[in-house]
């Protein structure tokens, strides 16, 4: 019988190019291409009605907050693939957090390394909402 050896988890890329891709999403939140920005109901109460000036900029500082995210520690950022960030906004714990799907969005991607067979989903929450 073989040996059997340990396969590591992690995707092929390794961590470096999936932190790359990471950042180069949030750098490009107002326009992810084929990855997608979403947001909880409960960050949606702390912006309000978009429908008004002050709701856009409150929208507004939340996205750069997210863009502009750098405050990476072994805690929020253990594997160095920069997916997560915690914040506050608007008084409130949040977080931002990546999640790696395929390009139909039914399953895990196989490689997140891989921008060709990955979509990115950056969820904006609030701790509570965990």
């Amino acid at each position: 019988m073989a040996d059997q050896t340990f396969t590591s988890e992690r995707p092929k890329g390794g961590p470096t190019e999936i932190a790359r891709l990471n950042d180069w999403l949030r750098a490009h939140i107002t326009a992810p291409v084929n990855n997608r920005i979403v947001m909880t109901s409960g960050i949606a109460d702390l912006i309000g009605d978009v429908s008004i000036f002050r709701g856009f900029r409150k929208r507004a500082e939340l996205i750069r907050t997210v863009r502009d995210y750098d405050r990476f520690d072994d805690a929020i950022n253990p594997h160095g693939e920069r997916d997560m960030g915690r914040f506050e906004f608007e008084g409130t714990a949040c977080y931002w957090k990546i999640d790696y799907y395929d390009l139909d969005l039914i399953g895990g991607s196989e490689d997140p390394a891989d921008p060709f067979q990955t979509t990115r989903v950056l969820t904006i929450m609030r701790v509570d909402e965990r």
